[in-house]
C-alpha cells in the first residue's frame, strides 16, 4: 500500500488525466481563462497571427481540465466574454457598448455551456475507456467535436446564429486553408481543436516515451498539412468590374438620397470605356431604388448601355409595407432582370426580433432600429447572360448554407456586396474579407468582395488575391475572373460532415457517462 501511495504522489497533476486532478487551481485557472480570449483574438484578422489561435485553444482546454461543473462554468465563461469582448470590439462602433456588451454576454454563456461538456468528457471518456487510445485519442476526438458542435449551434441560432467567431476563420492565410474545401469550416474548426487536444493528451500520458509523445503529435499535424490544396481547375473567365465609391454610406451618415448612388457613379465613370461582362456595385450602392426612382433607373439604364453590360447593384426595395436588402440584376433593356433579397437580416441591426419582448431591455437603442427588414425567399444566383454567379449580401457571407445554395444552383462565380461604413477603421472589415477568402477555397469559386468603403478584393478560387482597393479610398477593381464548375467535398458532403461531427461527440459522451458511472461515486473532482 505504502509504494501505492509513493506512485501516486509522484503523479505530475496534468498527468493524472484518469484521476482527473486539475492541473491549476481554480484561481489560477480563472486568470488563464481570462488571458486565453486576447491570445486567441490576435490569432484572427486584423493581428492575423494565426498560430495564436492554437495557443489559445490549449489555454482554455488546459483550463477545463478536471474542473468541477461550477468550475468549467465560471471559466468558461470567462475565456468567452474575454474573447468576444475583444473580437467583435467594432460592433461599440455601430450601436456603441450595450449591445456589444449584450452579444458578447450570450456568446460567453454559450462558451460556458460548451466549456461544461469538454469537461465532462475530460472526466467520463478516460475513465469509461482507460486504455492509450481510449485516453488519448478518443479524449481529444471527443473535446474537438464538442468545441466544433457549440460552434455550430451558435452559429445558426437564436435568430439565425452569431457564425463570427469560429476557429476556422483564423486561418484563411495559414497553411491550413486549404483543408476547407474537403472539410468545410467547422471540419477544420474540429481538426485545429483536434490537435491541440491531443497534444495535451500526449503531455500528460507519462507511461509513453517522450520521443513517441512528440513524434506522434508532430505527425498528427504533418498528416494535417499534406492534404494538397483541392484542383481548382477553370473553366473559363469573366471579366468584371467592380466599383467601391466610398460614399457616406454609414447608418448615421448625414447624407442627402442619392449620395451614395452618386458616388458609386463617378467611379463607374473612370472606367467607361472598359470592356466588361458585368459591373459589381456594393450591398445598399443604389440608395435611390431604381425599381421606384425614375431618375436612378435612367442613370442605371445609360451606364449599363454605354457600357454594354448588366449592373449588379444593392438597393433596399419596399414591396406593399415590406422592405427587403435587395440585389438588382439591371441592364439598359429589361431594366430588373432579377432579385435577391438578403435571406438572413442581421438581427438588432437591420431588424428587431421579438421587438415588444426587447424593446423595454434599451428602448432607445431598439428605436433606433425603425425600418425592418424582411427574410428573402428567392434563390441566390444570377444568370448573367449565360453565366451563373451567386450572390452574396453583407453577413450572407458567414453563413454556410447559402454558399451551399448558391453553388448548387450552378453558380459559377460568387458577388459578395457588403457596406462596412458603419464599423470604420475596426477589425470588421478585415475579418469579413478572411471568411470570404475561405468561402472561395472552400467552394473553389472566385469571389469578388465589394465594399462600399473598402477593403474590396477580388479573390480566385484557391484563395489568391487577385485585385484590391484599399479601404476608404475610391476606386475600381476590372479583372479577368476565373470561372469554375467544380463540386468541392465541402459543398457536397459539408453538412454532413458537420452533423456527424456533432453527432459523434454529443454520443460519445453520453456512451462515456454511462460506462464510467460505477467509478464516479469514490473519486470526485476537486472545484
Amino acid at each position: 500500500m505504502r509504494s501505492l501511495h509513493r506512485r501516486s504522489d509522484r503523479l505530475r497533476p496534468i498527468d493524472a488525466l484518469v484521476d482527473r486532478r486539475p492541473p491549476l487551481p481554480l484561481w489560477l485557472a480563472a486568470v488563464v481563462a481570462i488571458a486565453a480570449g486576447p491570445v486567441l483574438d490576435a490569432g484572427f484578422p486584423d493581428r492575423g497571427v494565426w498560430p495564436l489561435t492554437f495557443v489559445g485553444i490549449a489555454l482554455v482546454l488546459l483550463t477545463l481540465m478536471g474542473r468541477s461543473i461550477g468550475g468549467a462554468l465560471l471559466v468558461g465563461f470567462l475565456a468567452g466574454e474575454s474573447f468576444y469582448l475583444i473580437h467583435i470590439e467594432w460592433a461599440t462602433a455601430y450601436l456603441g457598448p450595450v449591445p456589444w456588451a449584450a452579444l458578447s454576454t450570450l456568446e460567453a454563456i454559450f462558451f460556458a455551456l460548451g466549456a461544461v461538456l469538454i469537461t465532462l468528457s475530460y472526466r467520463w471518456v478516460p475513465r469509461a475507456f482507460p486504455g492509450i487510445g481510449g485516453r488519448v485519442w478518443l479524449t481529444a476526438a471527443v473535446v474537438a467535436a464538442l468545441w466544433t458542435a457549440r460552434e455550430t449551434l451558435v452559429s445558426t441560432w437564436p435568430y439565425g446564429g452569431f457564425p463570427w467567431a469560429r476557429m476556422a476563420l483564423s486561418q484563411s492565410e495559414s497553411p491550413f486553408a486549404p483543408l476547407v474545401a474537403w472539410i468545410g469550416f467547422s471540419g477544420l474548426s474540429f481538426l485545429m481543436v483536434l490537435l491541440v487536444a491531443l497534444a495535451l493528451q500526449l503531455a500528460a500520458t507519462a507511461e509513453l516515451p517522450t520521443v513517441s509523445r512528440v513524434g506522434t503529435a508532430v505527425l498528427a499535424v504533418i498528416a494535417v498539412l499534406v492534404v494538397p490544396a483541392w484542383p481548382t481547375a477553370t473553366t473559363g473567365s469573366m471579366r468584371v468590374a467592380a466599383i467601391q465609391g466610398n460614399g457616406p454610406a454609414g447608418y448615421f451618415d448625414a447624407a442627402a438620397p442619392g449620395t451614395v448612388m452618386q458616388t458609386q457613379i463617378d467611379e463607374t465613370l473612370q472606367v467607361l470605356d472598359a470592356d466588361v461582362d458585368v459591373v459589381v456595385w456594393p450591398e445598399g450602392s443604389a440608395d435611390l431604388d431604381p425599381q421606384r426612382v425614375p431618375q436612378s433607373a435612367a442613370a442605371l439604364d445609360a451606364l449599363s448601355r454605354r457600357m454594354d453590360a448588366p449592373f449588379v447593384v444593392g438597393a433596399i426595395s419596399q414591396r406593399g409595407d415590406r422592405y427587403y436588402n435587395s440585389s438588382l440584376l439591371w441592364d439598359a433593356s429589361d431594366g430588373v432582370r432579377d432579385v435577391y433579397d438578403k435571406k438572413h437580416p442581421v438581427p438588432f441591426g437591420e431588424y428587431v426580433p421579438d421587438r415588444k419582448f426587447w424593446e423595454p431591455f434599451a428602448p432607445d437603442l431598439i428605436g433606433l432600429i425603425q425600418r425592418e427588414y424582411t427574410p428573402g425567399t428567392k434563390d441566390n444566383v444570377f444568370d448573367i447572360d449565360g453565366v451563373l454567379a451567386g450572390i452574396s449580401i453583407c453577413f450572407d457571407i458567414a453563413d454556410d448554407q447559402l454558399t451551399r445554395d448558391a453553388v448548387a444552383g450552378g453558380a459559377r462565380i460568387v458577388f459578395a456586396q457588403t457596406n462596412n461604413a458603419d464599423f470604420g477603421q475596426t477589425d470588421e472589415n478585415q475579418q469579413q474579407l478572411a471568411i470570404a477568402r475561405l468561402r472561395a477555397i472552400e467552394s473553389a469559386r472566385s469571389v469578388v468582395n465589394i465594399s462600399t468603403v473598402g477593403t474590396s478584393q477580388i479573390i480566385g478560387p484557391d484563395g489568391s488575391t487577385i485585385d484590391s482597393i484599399p479601404a476608404f479610398r475610391p476606386g475600381s477593381m476590372v479583372s479577368e475572373v476565373p470561372l469554375t464548375d467544380t463540386v468541392t467535398p465541402s459543398m457536397a458532403f459539408g453538412h454532413q460532415l458537420e452533423t456527424f461531427i456533432g453527432g459523434m461527440g454529443l454520443a460519445s459522451l453520453v456512451l462515456a457517462g454511462f460506462a464510467a458511472r460505477p467509478r464516479r461515486i469514490s473519486n470526485r473532482p476537486r472545484t
